[in-house]
């Protein structure tokens, strides 16, 4: 039987216009209108095409366009200009998180969030839950504290609502390609990095994906991998998709795989911040680890996790 592969074709980037792509792979972009200006001038049509997404942009890019932006003067002094305050932005010294009582938080806050609204261009989101993440993401890049967040990552995101002749409601799906999107993927080597969570009598795996939001990692859980079976694959396919007991697996991914994730990466917080319920999960799963690692007795754990947690709704 013959093995089909899917093949990402995309230009080649000249050495000069190289910042470009990293500064795609970083949202900072989407609060610097410098930045989108300059996207734009790439290419105006295809970035409204592209719904303002500088990463699909460039490998949609004719090679022709991108050798002639390489050639011109003034696209270039602007591109440097602009690549100079993404890295000034990058490497102040003189931040709340520097010099202030910012500066004083050694292990990171962890803030969890079922939704995420960064960016039109990264449909993970369904309204005003995902975009107060977003921004307390930014604050938290501006600021610069020690700050990491973590999400899930949906296939499907959440559907695009439009409206028939007859005035009826119809939801559109979508289908992300994760390779269009400003994310990449955690690995250790040549493998992805995984985490196992235990749901009901099997083992779900989920893959990690890093997007960076200025000084900020967001750290995005995603179950659809080989791994995991054809059901357990559909857990990440849709924000707030499905029954009750998807709903039920979610949450657990979300709180309980997001505590493994960040143990995963190394990464220690002092501070775990739920927004909303739907990482309640993580409050049992610290839980437990606190009574299997530090043999505390339940109640002593309950007090030792409660003292670490922050909930806002």
């Amino acid at each position: 039987m013959p093995t089909f592969q899917t093949y990402n074709v995309t230009p080649t980037l000249p050495a000069t216009l190289e910042p470009l792509r990293e500064m795609s792979f970083n949202l900072w972009w989407t609060w610097e209108p410098s930045a989108r200006r300059l996207f734009r001038h790439l290419d105006p049509e295809l970035w409204n095409r592209t719904n303002h997404n500088p990463v699909r942009m460039l490998q949609l890019s004719r090679q022709s366009r991108l050798e002639e932006l390489s050639q011109d003067k003034t696209f270039l002094r602007e591109l440097k200009q602009v690549f100079e305050a993404f890295e000034k932005y990058l490497g102040r010294k003189d931040t709340y998180g520097k010099t202030g009582a910012g500066s004083t938080i050694k292990n990171p806050i962890a803030y969890f969030s079922a939704e995420f609204g960064f960016h039109e261009s990264i449909p993970n989101y369904s309204g005003g839950l995902g975009i107060l993440a977003s921004d307390h993401c930014k604050s938290a890049s501006d600021l610069d504290l020690n700050f990491v967040a973590i999400g899930l990552l949906y296939r499907h995101g959440y559907f695009r609502q439009q409206i028939d002749k007859e005035g009826i409601q119809e939801a559109i799906n979508l289908n992300q390609n994760f390779h269009h999107l400003p994310i990449r993927e955690v690995r250790r080597g040549d493998m992805s990095s995984l985490v196992s969570v235990p749901i009901l009598d099997r083992d779900v795996f989920a893959k990690l994906w890093e997007l960076r939001v200025g000084r900020v990692s967001v750290y995005l859980l995603d179950t659809d991998t080989p791994e995991n079976s054809a059901e357990d694959r559909l857990i990440t396919a849709e924000l707030y998709g499905g029954d009750l007991e998807m709903r039920m697996r979610q949450e657990i991914m979300l709180g309980i795989g997001g505590v493994k994730a960040l143990s995963a990466l190394g990464i220690q917080p002092d501070v775990f911040h739920m927004n909303e319920g739907h990482s309640a999960f993580l409050a049992l799963e610290r839980i437990r680890l606190n009574v299997i690692q530090k043999k505390l007795d339940f109640y002593s754990a309950l007090q030792v996790v409660a003292a670490a947690n922050i909930f806002t709704t």
